[in-house]
């Protein structure tokens, strides 16, 4: 028999010791980057970086990644993977960024990867990528209340951020990379004024978009993070066209020298590297263009990133500071959710939870998704009670939710979709088979745990019986008590019908 007094969520994981090692590894749209770091003195000691141009979003055609950009990165993940043996999936965290998230077939590339590395692989939407970029800066500067605009130039995508410490203010990010921006406009590897005044100008009017928010006057100081403003700092430290960080007259000189070559092939220029060829001339015109439509004077850049931010990000999870706890708080207290009704239905998740989680081979994250579905199973009520569960997955699809990835956003709604009526197998669509039943036993679980909450709004409901096997859910309940509550053994065999028609088996008794 299960009761709710079990605290023990069985997923192995304790509170992080000292010396243990976390590992953060981001798949960027031009380059792959791993990180990996010990926690000691309540730190993070970085140990081992590694990072290769894998290039990504050059294989990104039409929506599809190409076979070649695939192999390409699963190459390097093989390689990655010696060292990240190291670090215990659960202490890793895997990110994908701007081509991942374009691509409508990458899970022909995250699948292979989850298997290669034993962890999830995340496709995370461009703000939280912005949240992210902006906590790994954070931690690389001093902590003062100076309020900061960081900006994040990727392969794909370029990230905005306004923020003081740790928190952020503002956050965008804008279709417009290195490597994509390269491809439209220098993708022959031709150099001329004219082709680098369209880059310019497409890339200002992109950034136009956001430039109420970002422009001089709404931060203090402006801090560039990511390989190519790097770069270009670098480059222009070492030729003497600036004494501190990217100013625009620098970007003047560099411009000029970049210009005076006519291909892509034949920049030459002492401090550049060759994984930075290809790409410096499109940086460049990108960063022009954020320095004269958000009248940036000065930049200097940080050595924090995206990656830095994953491995806080993970450490604050691995220490019950989840940011997707708040998220999922604020979320509720914004659509005026039940609480006390939330709170049950959650509670009954737990039981069923527990009971199954050796049969159904459930773990810590399937709980936590359980657990926030059960919290917002009723938001959608905010708009109305007619096809609440439908408003509910849309608010959850669509909403802004800090910490969370894509796949991670669209489970949750998927669970409160189909917590109640029918399950239509189009909602599946987009998952590999193996995951569909396992999200249908979540489902299956969120379903009886909000079926309950009638009973034990009036009365406690009895400790039952309960055992899981591969597709199939059996429920003994004391001899009698279904006939004494008739409403409930008539949903259980409501339950019965909706469940078998996606394929799973519920068994009830008493």
């Amino acid at each position: 028999m299960f009761s709710e007094n079990s605290t023990n969520d069985g997923d192995g994981t304790s509170e992080l010791p000292a010396g243990a090692t976390l590992a953060a590894l981001d798949l960027g749209s031009n380059s792959f980057h791993l990180i990996i770091a010990r926690f000691e003195h309540d730190e993070l000691r970085v140990i081992e970086t590694l990072a290769e141009k894998v290039q990504l979003g050059a294989g990104l055609k039409n929506g599809q990644l190409d076979g070649a950009a695939i192999e390409r990165g699963l190459e390097c993940l093989a390689r990655f993977k010696q060292v990240l043996d190291s670090v215990e999936p659960y202490r890793t965290r895997v990110v994908g960024t701007n081509a991942l998230r374009k691509a409508r077939n990458r899970r022909d590339f995250t699948g292979p990867a989850q298997r290669l590395l034993g962890t999830p692989v995340d496709v995370i939407y461009g703000r939280e990528e912005a949240r992210l970029v902006y906590l790994g800066v954070a931690h690389s500067l001093a902590d003062d209340k100076q309020s900061r605009l960081v900006v994040d130039i990727g392969g794909g995508s370029t990230e905005f951020i306004v923020g003081e410490r740790f928190e952020t203010r503002e956050l965008d990010s804008l279709q417009l990379g290195c490597v994509s921006h390269n491809s439209r406009h220098f993708g022959n590897g031709k150099i001329s004024k004219r082709r680098y005044r369209s880059a310019y100008t497409a890339a200002r009017l992109e950034v136009s978009r956001v430039r109420r928010i970002y422009q001089a006057g709404n931060w203090q100081e402006a801090v560039g993070s990511s390989g190519t403003l790097q770069a270009i700092e670098s480059l222009l430290q070492i030729h003497g066209w600036s004494e501190l960080g990217i100013t625009r007259e620098g970007l003047n000189k560099l411009e000029q020298k970049l210009l005076s070559f006519s291909n892509l092939d034949e920049i030459d220029i002492e401090g550049l590297t060759e994984n930075r060829r290809n790409v410096i001339l499109s940086g460049t015109a990108i960063t022009s263009a954020l320095f004269d439509e958000l009248e940036i004077t000065v930049m200097r850049t940080s050595p924090g990133a995206l990656r830095e931010g994953v491995l806080y990000d993970l450490l604050g999870r691995l220490s019950h500071e989840d940011v997707r706890e708040r998220s999922i708080q604020a979320l509720s207290q914004r659509y005026g959710v039940d609480q006390s009704t939330a709170e049950l239905v959650q509670q009954r998740a737990r039981v069923l939870y527990l009971a199954t989680r050796k049969g159904w081979k459930l773990d810590k994250s399937d709980w936590k998704l359980l657990r926030w579905a059960s919290l917002t199973h009723e938001i959608g009520m905010a708009m109305s009670h007619k096809k609440y569960n439908q408003h509910g997955a849309y608010v959850l699809r669509a909403s802004d939710l800090p910490g969370f990835s894509q796949d991670e956003q669209e489970t949750l709604a998927l669970l409160v979709l189909c917590h109640r009526r029918g399950i239509a197998a189009s909602s599946f669509s987009r998952w590999e088979q193996t995951a569909k039943l396992h999200i249908l036993r979540l489902i299956c679980l969120l379903r009886l745990a909000s079926l309950f909450k009638y009973v034990e709004q009036l009365e406690y409901l009895p400790e039952f019986r309960v055992h899981a096997e591969d597709t199939s859910l059996n429920l003994e309940f004391p001899s009698g008590w279904l006939v004494q509550h008739p409403q409930t053994m008539q949903s259980l065999k409501q339950e019965k019908t909706v469940l078998a028609k996606a394929g799973l088996k519920l068994h009830v008794s008493g």
